[in-house]
């Protein structure tokens, strides 16, 4: 495996955890209405009638601790700190075990599980990715620890940042068919607080690969100078 592959598959593996990592965080957010005011909810009444609330507000807390700790981790694995990627595959084993068990609980409480579901599915990717990192031989490419910030990262930092903000600006779409009850949509509840983090999330990521960018042709200049200045 070349170097360009190496780099490759490490800014897959930062995407896909800053995937992982959001859907942590909004879908522990998300579930709090229906764990801490079950009442208020009809549709989730099932939480109250079998006695479940105590699990599904442990998952809560569980799960966006989880996500607050995966976006520390985030920033470990683009800084290339020494101990990134052990974070991250602890992140992804209790983000994929929360998630499970959330999955299988409302399957059999609700008779659904979305979006529930997606949130189990990423991290079960995202995992399965970081273990094929541990191969013999892609161990050695995909390294994520680097102590300089390279460019490469910065790069891949941008670009998670930015499908951050975008999934979190999408939130009322693609999670709102299973949060309306008798038309409205729950998600709307925190409209204001997931615009602002994903207007913030994604003109940061837009700035980083705007710096990235700037970078290259500062770098293609002064390489063209001493070319120059090299053929006279």
């Amino acid at each position: 495996m070349n170097d360009l592959a190496g780099k490759l598959l490490r800014t897959i593996g930062i995407i896909f955890f800053g995937l992982a990592t959001i859907m942590n965080l909004v879908g522990g957010v998300g579930t709090s209405c229906a764990a801490f005011l079950t009442g208020e909810y009809p549709s989730f009444i099932a939480l109250i009638e079998q006695n479940m609330q105590w699990l599904y507000q442990g998952l809560v807390i569980t799960t966006v601790l989880v996500g607050l700790t995966g976006i520390w981790v985030l920033v470990e694995l683009i800084r290339g700190k020494k101990n990134g990627f052990r974070n991250a595959l602890i992140v992804l084993a209790a983000g994929t075990t929360l998630a499970g068990i959330q999955y299988y609980s409302s399957l059999q409480l609700f008779g659904r599980a979305a979006p529930a579901n997606m949130k189990f599915y990423i991290n079960v990717i995202t995992l399965i990715l970081f273990l094929i990192y541990l191969i013999p031989g892609v161990r050695e490419k995909v390294n994520f620890s680097r102590e300089e910030v390279s460019m490469d990262m910065n790069t891949a930092g941008g670009l998670a940042a930015i499908l951050m903000g975008v999934i979190l600006l999408t939130t009322p779409f693609w999670a709102g068919p299973s949060h309306t009850y008798q038309g409205v949509n729950w998600v709307n509840l925190l409209q204001l607080e997931l615009n602002l983090s994903g207007i913030l999330l994604t003109g940061a990521g837009i700035a980083i690969l705007g710096r990235v960018v700037l970078d290259i042709i500062r770098n293609d200049y002064a390489y063209a100078e001493i070319k120059i200045s090299n053929d006279n």
